[in-house]
């Protein structure tokens, strides 16, 4: 446990391995390359993502309320479309809508698997709370990534 909150709490030596070396480029120790697909995604297009999977969101649920007239919380009812538009699109397709137009996806960094259902589950539950999807290590993979064993990765 120790090293591990060391690896988020001990600052820029964090990036450097047992040995001393400082790691060139994020996803380096994953194993993943440096540039191009299967690089991890950069913030901006994690971003875009997000905002697009949010605004379809606020969508489909404006649309369930003014179909049904149910006096529900547009914001509630839009968290609710988004947590199941995430964990039932990530956990199939191994990403999001938005994620699809953004060019990145959701991939295993412990192997050459789908995300599956209980690992979209407990990564967007995490993103619910902002802060583990905020904090990030030296491979730029937020807290619910690295709980979870995934990384966000570039298809194009």
């Amino acid at each position: 446990m120790a090293r591990m909150t060391g690896s988020w709490l001990s600052g820029p030596s964090a990036a450097r391995s047992e040995d001393g070396t400082e790691q060139k480029f994020p996803g380096e120790r994953l194993g993943l390359p440096a540039d191009g697909p299967g690089a991890i995604a950069g913030l901006g297009r994690r971003s875009g993502a997000l905002l697009l999977d949010w605004l379809m969101s606020i969508g489909v649920s404006a649309l369930i309320v003014g179909a049904t007239g149910a006096a529900v919380q547009v914001s509630s009812l839009t968290l609710l479309v988004w947590f199941v538009l995430g964990v039932g699109s990530v956990s199939i397709f191994s990403f999001t809508p938005g994620q699809l137009v953004a060019g990145i996806q959701v991939a295993r960094v412990d192997a050459q698997a789908r995300v599956g259902f209980v690992r979209a589950l407990v990564r967007t539950f995490f993103i619910i709370f902002v802060v583990p999807a905020v904090i990030s290590d030296h491979d730029g993979r937020g807290m619910h990534d690295r709980a979870t064993g995934t990384a966000m990765v570039r298809v194009r």
